[in-house]
């Protein structure tokens, strides 16, 4: 089995129609039509917005090795430091920002202020 039926199969596997998957990716139904068909070759930038995405091993895409998804938090890690090393410094910047305030966002909904109490006095 070739890349482009991996991406099938993981589509498959996602339970996502050619269309919601194609659209993820940002690219036409029909160019994700024909890579599955086999009428265009898959290539590294599809290999690697499908693993960005859909969190696809790339490796499983390409040479069928390993599980079809990354699983293990090293995998998940070693897959964030390859992203995040690809980007330009301003993005990484963005990015950091956003995890501390997801990691805030966290906080907040585990540890909820308390609720304030309403004055029963009247004025």
């Amino acid at each position: 089995m070739g890349v482009n039926q991996r991406i099938k199969e993981a589509r498959k596997a996602l339970k996502m129609t050619q269309i919601d998957f194609a659209k993820a990716m940002c690219i036409s139904n029909g160019y994700l039509a024909d890579i599955e068909n086999d009428s265009r070759k898959a290539n590294d930038r599809i290999v690697k917005l499908a693993s960005m995405i859909f969190g696809i091993n790339e490796n499983w895409l390409k040479n069928g090795d390993g599980e079809m998804f990354y699983k293990s938090s090293d995998e998940k890690i070693t897959r964030l430091v390859s992203i995040f090393n690809e980007l330009p410094a301003d993005f990484q910047d963005f990015v950091l920002l956003h995890i501390e305030r997801l990691l805030k966002l966290r906080e907040n909904q585990e540890n909820p202020p308390p609720p304030r109490e309403k004055n029963h006095e009247k004025p």
